[in-house]
């Protein structure tokens, strides 16, 4: 029996998808932000089933991140294939700027970043158009008001894609879909017919997101804008759609002349909560009086569709669920889920024995935040002893068992991570009266996003429960229903017993956004100083 699409097709923090076919075989790529190895590149041959085949960014190839507030790093990727070689071009905002790698084969390697100096602004593209010629396109202060004032719009320019660099000036072919509309940017281009087609998003990414679309005869032309626009967005069915910040499309046509989109989208929590971030959606598109109508009929992103009958199904094997460290952790060999948070230029972690473990660094989760890098002096401190994977699916439960005794101010344990220092540690400690282990809450209080100029924000921490610990092995458990945690702790998963249930809306507040979602994993520190302690890990299981 045929499996129908079911949305999100690629669940959890995997945002800002871009999605190209090459014969019967279609590769998609997402943002990372700030976690290591970066931008996860997947494969499907039906659009339903989808297998994550390698991160495009990885320290072997270059890779440099930082980490902070989760929402910086690397954004808005777009991959494309032309000739015999893959492109993907994307922005590092912990790094240079605007780059682009290469791969003959999607499953990697992927070059060293091809660094792209004459390239401004966010969210660059490139398009191959029919006769081979590449293009370059991105969003900055290009368009004239006509009162002497530039705003946000939309630049392209001929490219030399084997030297990496501009061939021609930049020139303005559109502004905003709406009349003063926000944030255009995400620009993609598409030659379909007599017509370029520009589809890019408005709106921020957040409840306002959409989808837009213009058009033009004349590659360099000015191009119109559908007056249907904006052609899918969830923002006029209110704040407590179960959908929520659609936008950000790419366009993929399948071997049979039928098109889908690819977008990013959030689920809505217990009604006021985005904590898996934004996630990858899908949607039927089709053309009628040369424009792309998306999800015909309905105009929304639904929850599943049929199938593209002209795909053969191909399914893949059940992913992981848990891991007693046998197999490394990353490389060759490697769960490609597994991430770290900043480019682990020290060695904080070996796999030794059927055990992870991991060292007792100066780096806290809970650093306090800072502006972002955008483009300065690489920092090679920014990481943390941290082994982890995304949250997918809206319960998940998540156990470990950990040997692990702190000596001094060291602690260890789970970690939920969120965006600007939300945070809850389940964690081993030392007080004053003996050992524990405790449910710590972190939030932080800002008014303005750290990409802005004159960001300062305050660290807030609080022990919610604690009880006393003694053993050296502890099982340790953190079970997630909606905004609801459990946490759990034992000598062994058997006699695992509850000490607390926490809201967490603590760390999930709209505050937060959902540039980023939620990360799940295993931690030690040394909270600001160097300690030869370290935390071993029998196995790590997110169900």
């Amino acid at each position: 029996m045929r499996e129908n699409l079911q949305n999100p097709i690629i669940p959890g923090f995997y945002p800002d998808p871009t999605i190209c076919r090459v014969g019967e075989d279609f590769y998609l790529a997402c943002s990372s932000f700030e976690l290591c190895p970066g931008i996860p590149i997947f494969h499907s041959r039906d659009l339903v089933h989808w297998e994550q085949i390698c991160n495009a960014m990885t320290p072997e190839n270059g890779f440099h991140m930082e980490k902070n507030c989760m929402v910086g790093g690397v954004m808005a990727p777009t991959l494309r294939y032309y000739d015999g070689t893959f492109y993907m071009i994307n922005a590092n905002f912990s790094d240079r700027g605007n780059y682009i790698v290469t791969a003959e084969d999607p499953a990697g390697p992927w070059s060293n970043p091809h660094w792209l100096t004459d390239v401004p602004g966010i969210d660059a593209s490139i398009f191959f158009d029919d006769d081979g010629k590449c293009y370059i396109m991105g969003t900055g202060d290009v368009w004239d008001n006509g009162a002497g004032v530039k705003e946000r719009g939309i630049w392209l320019a001929e490219y030399d894609i084997e030297n990496f660099r501009m061939k021609g000036a930049p020139v303005t072919i559109f502004n905003s879909a709406l009349r003063v509309g926000s944030s255009p940017e995400a620009p993609h281009l598409y030659h379909v017919g007599e017509y370029y087609y520009l589809v890019i998003a408005e709106g921020g990414t957040e409840h306002y997101h959409a989808v837009m679309v213009a058009r033009s005869r004349e590659l360099f032309g000015f191009y119109e804008g559908n007056p249907a626009n904006p052609v899918m967005t969830h923002r006029h069915m209110g704040f407590a759609c179960p959908i929520l910040n659609v936008g950000h499309a790419d366009l993929v046509e399948l071997p049979d002349g039928s098109w889908y989109a690819v977008m990013l989208a959030s689920r809505l929590i217990d009604g006021k909560c985005k904590n898996l971030g934004r996630e990858t959606f899908i949607c039927p598109v089709v053309w009628e009086r040369d424009w792309p109508l998306f999800s015909p009929w309905t105009g929304k992103v639904e929850w599943e569709y049929e199938a593209p009958a002209s795909l053969p199904q191909t399914v893949y094997g059940a992913p992981q669920t848990r891991f007693d460290f046998e197999e490394p952790v990353e490389g060759k060999g490697a769960d490609l889920r597994w991430i770290f948070w900043g480019t682990p230029y020290e060695k904080f972690y070996e796999v030794k024995d059927s055990r992870l473990y991991l060292d007792c660094r100066r780096q806290r989760l809970d650093e306090e935040l800072v502006p972002m890098n955008m483009g300065g002096e690489p920092d090679k401190t920014c990481f943390v002893s941290m082994l982890a994977q995304r949250q997918c699916t809206i319960d998940t439960t998540v156990s470990c068992r950990m040997e692990f005794v702190p000596e001094g101010q060291e602690s260890a344990g789970l970690a939920v991570v969120q965006a600007m220092n939300h945070q809850f540690h389940l964690e081993r400690v030392k007080g004053k009266d003996g050992s524990f282990v405790q449910m710590t809450a972190v939030t932080a209080d800002y008014e303005i996003p750290p990409y802005f100029p004159g960001f300062t924000s305050t660290t807030n921490r609080q022990v919610l429960a604690r009880i006393p610990w003694e053993g050296e092995d502890v099982v340790l458990q953190i079970e997630i229903h909606g905004e609801e945690f459990i946490c759990r702790c034992g000598a062994d998963e058997e006699t695992l017993a509850e000490f607390c249930r926490v809201d967490g809306t603590l760390i999930n507040p709209e505050k937060v956004g959902c540039m980023s979602g939620t990360i799940i994993g295993m931690y030690a520190t040394g909270n600001g100083a160097d300690s030869k302690n370290r935390a071993a890990f029998d196995w790590f299981e997110i169900r």
